[in-house]
């Protein structure tokens, strides 16, 4: 990275994001469960909503649920 610094502002354009995007919709504060088993779970439903919400606005809902449907 020190060698191409560019290489930093592209990770950081396309990891960063998504990251900073569900800090803010958690709050930006702390889980609300404990143990790692249901922080693990908490987490993977934050990525799963954001996932979702980004597919219906690439796709569209109708050809969202048209794809979940089958």
């Amino acid at each position: 990275m020190n060698a191409r610094p560019e290489l930093a502002m592209i990770r950081r354009c396309t990891v960063e994001h998504p990251f900073g995007t569900l800090k803010a919709w958690m709050g930006a504060t702390h889980f609300l469960t404990k143990t790692l088993p249901k922080v693990r779970t908490e987490m993977s439903l934050h990525v799963l909503a954001y996932n979702m919400k980004r597919m219906m606005k690439i796709i569209g809902v109708h050809r969202l649920i048209a794809a979940v449907a089958g």
